[in-house]
């Protein structure tokens, strides 16, 4: 089946910080690179090194504030006082021509885009540590956060944990290869429901029409 045959998917994933979900997005792109990172906007300011349309499309607060009344944003939210947001266009045209796009946001993002009007091709998976034990063994071995911020995402690791029940699927990260292997095998089920398979009617109604 190419890509063409089907609306690509939009692959949710979400999990407490430290259990692997963005590591877990680029394995899904090394085994198929012709799926791609939905692309961000934000209100803040671009960094030196940065992009755009390559890392976030940059934008003003009105022009922000403005997509979202217009509904051009899957999702949104502010964070520090900068909102941030998943474009519709960029999304839709890529869905469109058969490209699955993955996004790595939190369970309220999830959540938006669920309720989306893309709300028929997602597929929402969450990435659970082997323990918090584990995850803090995480946070505090990659030597990224103070001790105090540590505490900070071990506690919202908990609220994130609370809403596992609104994914489709959920997966324990206790083995970075076995977790890669369970997602491929998610994708290419998901890709294969009949639902997903645009030209399969015309398909099945042109056996009628054949000479035997």
């Amino acid at each position: 089946m190419s890509q063409t045959d089907r609306h690509g998917l939009l692959i949710i994933l979400s999990s407490p910080s430290g259990a692997g979900k963005t590591t877990l997005a680029h394995q899904l792109i090394a085994w198929d690179p012709s799926m791609m990172f939905s692309i961000s906007a934000t209100t803040r300011a671009a960094r030196p090194a940065e992009e755009e349309g390559v890392h976030y499309f940059f934008k003003t607060r009105a022009e922000f504030e403005d997509m979202v009344d217009q509904g051009q944003m899957l999702e949104h939210a502010e964070v520090f006082g900068e909102l941030y947001g998943s474009p519709l266009g960029p999304v839709e045209e890529a869905s469109g021509i058969g490209r699955d796009v993955i996004f790595d946001v939190d369970w309220q993002g999830g959540q938006q885009i669920r309720n989306s009007v893309l709300k028929d091709r997602v597929v929402s998976i969450f990435i659970l540590p082997p323990s918090l034990a584990v995850l803090r063994d995480r946070l505090e071995s990659r030597g990224q956060d103070s001790a105090d911020v540590v505490e900070r995402r071990m506690a919202l690791a908990l609220s994130e944990i609370s809403h596992w029940d609104a994914y489709d699927y959920v997966l324990v990260n206790d083995d970075l290869d076995h977790t890669t292997a369970d997602l491929q095998c998610i994708v290419k089920a998901e890709r294969l429901k009949r639902t997903r398979q645009t030209g399969l009617t015309d398909r099945v109604r042109g056996f009628g029409e054949e000479q035997v």
